[in-house]
């Protein structure tokens, strides 16, 4: 095999790496790293689907690969980021013992890793849905994951308008059931890639490019998750109409 077909499995073994070093600064409170390293992974996740379209090297594997990618990627390192978030809000102290605390304080920074039991499923449900070839039925993984790291950069270093959002532990925790609906739930979320450059045909596109373009601009890094929540919306909106 030349080594060109190698190219997309080893961007998509980057965007593992990148998850697991997101976890990993998530673990030790580092919640601004670890949101950079997600941020990363998606930027490779896009790139190794573009190479494995551009070289035409697509394997079963990669294929496996990308899903146990996303897993950890956007599934999990995320959700380390949520449980850091929460338990320094919660108990005031990154490098203390949580287990000291009464059982439901506990339970509660615990929480966003039930995410990630949905994010599995998710994934699983996506690699068996021949509806999915073209858009996605539920929030991706990855969106999900870049949401919750955009909190988590706002939560280290934002102190204007979202600070007093992303410091507020109930919101935060509300997004722990908002999040296990979506990934698996039956909305269709339209397609963000353009077969063509027509406006009437790619008008929410458009719409949504110059929202984000506007929104990140303004906002920074929290526009992000501003960006996600109108995807959400146009996708929720469009199903009403149609």
């Amino acid at each position: 095999m030349s080594i060109k077909k190698h190219i997309p499995n080893t961007i998509t073994s980057l965007n593992l790496f990148c998850g697991a070093l997101a976890a990993f600064f998530a673990f030790n409170g580092k919640i601004d790293v670890a949101a950079f390293f997600v941020f990363a992974g998606a930027l490779f996740d896009f790139s190794d689907g573009f190479a494995a379209r551009m070289l035409k090297a697509y394997s079963p594997i990669g294929k496996e690969l990308d899903s146990l990618a996303d897993m950890i990627s956007f599934g999990f390192a995320p959700m380390a980021i949520l449980h850091a978030m929460l338990k320094q809000i919660v108990m005031g102290d990154m490098e203390g013992d949580m287990f000291q605390y009464d059982l439901i304080s506990i339970a509660f920074v615990l929480s966003p890793f039930i995410v990630t039991v949905f994010s599995g499923l998710r994934l699983a449900k996506f690699n068996v849905d021949t509806r999915q070839t073209e858009s996605f039925i539920g929030l991706t993984t990855t969106a999900t994951g870049m949401f919750l790291s955009s909190l988590g950069y706002v939560f280290v270093h934002d102190n204007g308008m979202f600070s007093g959002l992303v410091h507020n532990q109930w919101l935060l925790l509300s997004f722990v059931p908002i999040f296990c609906f979506l990934l698996v739930s039956e909305i269709p979320m339209f397609s963000l890639k353009f077969k063509n450059f027509k406006l009437l045909e790619n008008i929410d596109r458009y719409i949504l490019l110059l929202c984000s373009l506007a929104f990140i601009v303004y906002f920074g890094i929290g526009g992000i998750a501003l960006v996600i929540a109108l995807y959400v919306a146009f996708s929720i909106v469009k199903l009403i109409v149609k």
